[in-house]
């Protein structure tokens, strides 16, 4: 659809991949929801939310029926997806494939989403990544799975997307001694919030750790941040701290073409 603007990267475009982070624009939801809300678990009008989904499946290539995105659960759990997935949707937070005209999707409010692409393989992927699924290890389930069917990690190219930024996202001090405890090393993307108790994470910096652990070959940032630009992007914190009863959802996709 031309009046889509989806954020791409250089680093994924290569040949036979398409992809693209898309923004609140260009869809038909209204209200709270106003713009491109992919949300299915949300209480917006399931008619806008099937458009707005449709227009992004045509801008990728193909029809609603070839977007392949989880039930997401905040879990390391990646899926394999060899065709389009008839009914429910299963559980997981990454999808991978091999197969041209599927297309793997994440949704996101200021969780992570990350795109990655091995395209001599022609292995693609997509994960959720919020701190949780971050912190137990989506990242590596997606590398790993994406091995299998082929891909080399070192060949890898990944992108996070546009998430909550570290000026946005303050968090209690019990936060860093979880993670800290959980991954040394970690202490690095937490630095001083508004009170003793506070700090204030980074969690695009801690993704991409990840994906360098995971050996990833070569990985960025978009630079965006969710929470502070309402005008492209939905956010559950802005939702929560104006204390808004729902939020939008925002699809970024990768696929072979």
């Amino acid at each position: 659809m031309s009046d889509l603007t989806p954020i791409t990267h250089p680093l994924l475009e290569r040949e036979g991949v398409r992809h693209g982070f898309f923004t609140r624009q260009g869809g038909v939801s209204t209200g709270l929801y106003a713009g491109l809300n992919t949300g299915l678990g949300s209480s917006d009008a399931p008619e806008a939310v099937a458009e707005n989904r449709r227009r992004i499946a045509a801008h990728m290539g193909g029809g609603s029926d070839d977007l392949a995105a989880c039930y997401q659960i905040h879990s390391a759990i990646t899926r394999v997806a060899e065709g389009p997935w008839a009914g429910e949707r299963p559980e997981g937070d990454a999808v991978v494939t091999a197969t041209a005209g599927v297309i793997p999707g994440v949704l996101t409010a200021d969780c992570a989403p990350v795109l990655l692409a091995d395209a001599e393989a022609r292995v693609v992927g997509a994960v959720h990544a919020g701190w949780k699924g971050a912190l137990g290890g989506v990242v590596h389930s997606a590398v790993a799975a994406m091995e299998a069917l082929g891909a080399k990690p070192g060949r890898i190219v990944a992108v996070v997307g546009p998430c909550i930024a570290q000026a946005s996202y303050e968090v209690g001090a019990d936060f860093e001694e979880r993670f800290s405890h959980h991954d040394p090393g970690s202490e690095r993307f937490f630095i001083a919030g508004t009170t003793a108790e506070k700090r204030m994470f980074d969690l695009p910096g801690f993704v991409l750790w990840r994906l360098e652990q995971a050996g990833v070959g070569e990985a960025a940032w978009t630079g965006h941040d969710t929470c502070a630009d309402e005008a492209a992007f939905y956010s559950n914190r802005r939702a929560f701290q104006r204390g808004e009863p729902d939020f939008g959802r925002l699809m970024s996709a990768i696929a072979l073409v």
